[in-house]
């Protein structure tokens, strides 16, 4: 995509975790926590992020399909070949427990392929960038783009993944921190089987998807519920670094803004 396009979804991704870091470093901070249908949470932090990359996504040509957003008729949404899915706070139970494991997730999607995504990780201050064509990348310590006032200057200051630094024979699964069922443990039970030496990482939120990118974990295996905007950015970024997500037991990968944005079971590698 374009890079001034890509560059404006970064500045928006790092103007909300400013603003998500607001109100969780504030000790009189209420997180308004509120349930949505499915009965998962809804913070001030969710909302607040959701306004402000909304705003910045407005001067882009593409329309925005969010978690937080409205709901939009399918029939309306199909009709779009190019758009954003966003994930203002993906992590909120994480939020809420403060172990500082969300991220904020834009992904820019093309014929229901993720082709660049972007996830910031507001506490750890870690940004990753990837476009299809231009590669997949992670900077740290990064809270604004005042250092660098391009695409190009950023992938200058950045590291480009997958990393080469694992020498070992350890097969790693990461797995949900929050969403650890019996068919994943099914799944590293035979990966066991199969592996001298097996490790399993937990991790919350999209930061599963990224330790695939950075070659740090080996697979990633979802049995368990996800949404279109909970895994769009990651997949764009594990695409640009060389591997895939594909459904479960199926060569096909994941689609996005499909009828129902109800993920099915994935396997990330």
């Amino acid at each position: 995509m374009d890079k001034n396009i890509l560059y404006t979804a970064i500045q928006a991704a790092l103007a909300a975790g400013a603003e998500i870091m607001s109100v969780y470093t504030d000790p009189k901070a209420d997180f308004e926590i509120e349930k949505k249908a499915d009965n998962s949470p809804l913070t001030i932090a969710d909302r607040k992020s959701h306004a402000i990359i909304a705003q910045a996504l407005a001067v882009t040509p593409y329309p925005v399909l969010s978690e937080e957003g409205a709901k939009i008729a399918p029939e309306e949404r199909q009709q779009w070949k190019e758009l954003w899915v966003v994930d203002p706070l993906d992590g909120t139970k994480e939020f809420i427990k403060r172990n500082g494991e969300f991220t904020v997730n834009i992904a820019y999607v093309k014929n229901g392929c993720p082709e660049a995504g972007v996830i910031y990780i507001p506490v750890k201050q870690e940004l990753y960038f990837a476009d299809i064509e231009l590669g997949a990348y992670k900077i740290k310590d990064i809270t604004d783009t005042e250092a660098c006032p391009s695409l190009d200057a950023l992938m200058e200051q950045a590291e480009r993944l997958p990393y080469a630094n694992r020498t070992d024979d350890t097969f790693i699964i990461v797995a949900s921190r929050s969403h650890l069922t019996p068919e994943t443990e099914t799944y590293i039970h035979e990966m066991q089987q199969k592996h001298a030496y097996v490790e399993t990482i937990s991790k919350g939120s999209s930061l599963k998807l990224c330790l695939i990118a950075e070659g740090n974990a080996d697979v990633y295996p979802r049995f368990a519920p996800t949404m279109e905007w909970d895994t769009a950015a990651g997949h764009a970024i594990i695409r640009a670094s060389g591997k895939e997500v594909y459904q479960a037991g199926k060569t096909e990968p994941l689609q996005y803004n499909k009828t129902d944005l109800l993920n099915p079971w994935f396997i990330a590698e």
